[in-house]
C-alpha cells in the first residue's frame, strides 16, 4: 500500500505535469491561417512580440501584426536549414516561458509572454535589453532581429517610409547578350545585337511608380 507520503507526493506531480503541458500547449488563439511550420502557439508569441516591439498608434505605421511579421517568421523558419529552424522556435519558446524566472512587473507577471498585458511585455522585453547578463542580451537581439526584417519587408511599411522598390525597365545590354538565365543553356539567349537598348542615364524619378509587389493593392 502506498503512503498517504506517496500519495501526495504523486498528486502533486500529476498536478504540476498538468499544469506544465497546459501552459506550453494549452488556451492559445487559433491562427487565423495556420502556419506553414510554427504552431499557433509560436505564432501567438510572435504576434504579441511583435506588437510589443511594433505598437500600434502613434505614427502612420502600421502595427507588427499588421504588417505581417508572425507570418514572416513562419516563412523564414520554414526556408531556413532545419537545425537554424530548430534554434529559432527555441528562441520563441524560452522568451514565452522565461517569464516564470525572468517575471514581468505586477499582478501575473509569470503568465507566458503572450498572456500578459501589452504594458508588461514591453517591460519583459525592456528586461531582455538591458540585462546585465549578455546571454540574454544576445537572445533579446536575436529575437528583434527577425521581428525587424519582417517589419521591414512589409510593403505598407516601406510605402510610409519612401522606401518602396520602383518599377524598372530594365535596358537590353551587352551582358543580355553573353549570359542566360541562371541554370538555363547558352542556347536560349533570346537577345541579337540589334535588340541592345541604350541606356538614357536619366536617374529614376522619385515618383516613379512603385514594382507592383511594393504597389497599394487596388480593391
Amino acid at each position: 500500500m502506498p503512503s498517504a507520503w506517496g500519495l501526495s507526493a504523486g498528486l502533486f506531480a500529476a498536478t504540476l505535469l498538468g499544469w506544465a503541458v497546459w501552459r506550453v500547449f494549452g488556451g492559445f488563439p487559433h491562427a487565423k491561417r495556420p502556419g506553414l511550420v510554427l504552431a499557433a502557439r509560436e505564432l501567438a508569441f510572435l504576434a504579441a512580440a511583435a506588437d510589443a516591439t511594433y505598437p500600434e498608434g502613434g505614427s502612420d505605421l502600421p502595427s507588427g501584426t499588421q504588417a505581417g511579421i508572425p507570418a514572416y517568421a513562419d516563412r523564414y523558419v520554414a526556408a531556413v536549414p532545419r537545425s537554424v529552424g530548430i534554434l529559432m522556435r527555441l528562441l520563441f519558446f524560452l522568451v514565452e516561458h522565461a517569464t516564470l524566472v525572468f517575471s514581468a512587473p505586477g499582478r501575473g507577471g509569470r503568465r507566458r509572454f503572450s498572456s500578459l498585458s501589452p504594458e508588461q511585455q514591453g517591460a519583459v522585453l525592456e528586461g531582455w535589453r538591458t540585462s546585465s547578463l549578455f546571454p540574454r542580451r544576445l537572445v533579446f537581439s536575436s529575437l528583434r532581429a527577425i521581428l525587424t526584417m519582417g517589419f521591414f519587408s512589409d510593403p505598407v511599411v516601406l510605402r510610409a517610409l519612401h522606401l518602396g522598390a520602383k518599377q524598372i525597365d530594365s535596358p537590353i545590354v551587352e551582358a543580355d547578350l553573353l549570359y542566360p538565365a541562371i541554370g538555363a543553356h547558352p542556347r536560349t539567349i533570346a537577345y541579337e545585337r540589334e535588340d541592345l537598348v541604350a541606356r538614357s542615364g536619366v536617374p529614376l524619378a522619385a515618383d516613379a511608380p512603385l514594382h507592383p509587389d511594393h504597389a497599394e493593392q487596388m480593391q
